[in-house]
């Protein structure tokens, strides 16, 4: 049997896992589109792969994405080299540029959801090949409101997934040249003893110091642990730039942190850098996470625009959201199942349900059934309500009408089935907001 490639999987219309029912996915996007076009940030679909230089360009020669070879790259028959997508900024980016919307009003705020590609070697849970984002770009101002926004709008969206313990973690990694002061202070600190720290670490101190800050081996973070953080090494402005992000957050009540040791690991973050952290899934507890990255608009062959930007992998939230309780219950629930008791039933439900469809979820059996049957069938699709059809109801010009939880029933007028059904979900959702309210 061919099955999924490791690393990736598929994504159903329900099961248990929620990672794999789709209205665990539709509850995650549907909060992102709800928050973020409220604030007037429009959804751009880039494509999935892109010539290669896009993401060499964006994320620079020293990223793990490119030094560990995890991309997927390709030459196609014009001898292109094409890579599927490993991040969504450098596509964005790409696109504002191609699209010319820098001559657009600024901000220009751009969102986008989808599938990444990540050539893992081992892939595990929280290590997929193919996992999904959801990004956000803020484009073409440089200022403290704007990185305030962009972070408040990431809290509203992991709030509305129903996040409760979650808090923001913010810093700065200054300007280009207090980046290159402290990288030199790492080389200086760590060069005689690079010896002792892991492989990983010691390709990190050779092209991109401040990634060494980021290790996860314990023996690295014994000898990183006296060392000075970036943020104690960041200019004046960039400090009063942080400060400016800092009142916002405060006027609008967004809880956060202020976390010396937070470092972005590509190399055209500027400034601002932060995290949203969740308390309940243990110590690798950072969600997601963001910054400025003014000057990579130019790296890509565009004009100087500043931007910040954000992203989250939707498995990672679904796991907070199920250490939170949050239910993952769907639209998908039909409001009624039709049952055909007899051979000329089939193609009466079949008739009622394609009109009962403009404004209801509607299913029907396709062959006839025993009532028994029937509502067993009924109950597996999970419908509220099952409407039987038979000779006996056939001559009286009705359906039996079953609520299948209470199990009470009543015959309903074929004309007027819709609007008893209307009344009757109606009265299941009026009683099931007193049931909470109880």
């Amino acid at each position: 049997m061919i099955r999924s490639v490791k690393g990736t999987f598929d994504i159903l219309p329900d099961a248990k896992n929620p990672w794999e029912a789709q209205p665990a996915w539709e509850k995650v996007y549907c909060a992102a589109q709800e928050v973020l076009e409220r604030a007037g940030v429009g959804e751009i679909t880039p494509p999935v792969f892109e010539h290669a230089e896009v993401f060499t360009k964006s994320v620079g020669e020293s990223a793990d994405i490119v030094v560990q070879k995890e991309m997927y790259t390709l030459t196609d028959a014009g001898g292109r080299t094409l890579a599927l997508r490993p991040e969504f900024t450098g596509s964005v980016l790409r696109a504002y540029i191609e699209h010319g919307m820098h001559t657009r009003p600024t901000p220009v705020k751009l969102w986008s959801r989808g599938p990444v590609f990540r050539a893992e070697r081992q892939p595990q849970r929280g290590r997929f090949r193919q996992f999904h984002q959801v990004n956000c770009e803020i484009l073409g101002l440089d200022n403290p409101l704007v990185d305030a926004e962009a972070i408040t709008l990431l809290y509203q969206v992991l709030k509305a997934c129903g996040l409760k313990e979650i808090v923001v973690k913010l810093g700065s990694v200054g300007d280009p040249g207090d980046l290159s002061r402290y990288n030199s202070y790492l080389r200086e600190q760590l060069g005689p003893i690079q010896d002792k720290l892991s492989e990983t670490s010691q390709t990190r101190l050779r092209l991109n110091p401040m990634r060494v800050l980021d290790s996860k081996d314990e023996g690295d973070q014994k000898l990183i642990a006296g060392l000075k953080r970036p943020l104690e090494l960041i200019s004046d402005e960039a400090k009063h730039h942080l400060e400016g992000v800092q009142r916002f957050l405060r006027d609008w009540e967004v809880p956060f942190e202020v976390d010396p040791a937070i470092v972005r690991g590509l190399d055209y973050y500027r400034r601002t850098a932060f995290e949203v952290h969740h308390r309940g899934i243990g110590a690798q507890s950072a969600l997601c996470g963001g910054g400025r990255y003014d000057g990579l608009v130019e790296r890509l062959g565009g004009p100087v625009t500043p931007g910040i930007g954000w992203a989250f992998g939707v498995e990672r939230v679904m796991d907070a959201m199920l250490e939170d309780g949050v239910s993952f219950s769907g639209s998908a629930q039909p409001d009624l199942f039709l049952v055909p008791m007899d051979d000329d039933a089939v193609a009466e439900v079949a008739r009622i349900a394609t009109v009962l469809r403009a404004t209801f979820a509607v299913q029907h059996a396709y062959s006839k059934r025993n009532p028994g049957k029937g509502l067993r069938d009924a109950e597996r699709s999970g419908a509220h309500f099952a409407a039987l059809r038979g000779d006996r109801e056939r001559d009286r010009g009705v359906y039996t009408l079953k609520n299948l939880a209470s199990g009470e029933q009543l015959e309903v007028p074929e004309t007027d089935l819709a609007l008893v059904l209307t009344a009757q979900l109606e009265a299941l959702g009026r009683a099931q907001t007193d049931l909470v309210s109880g």
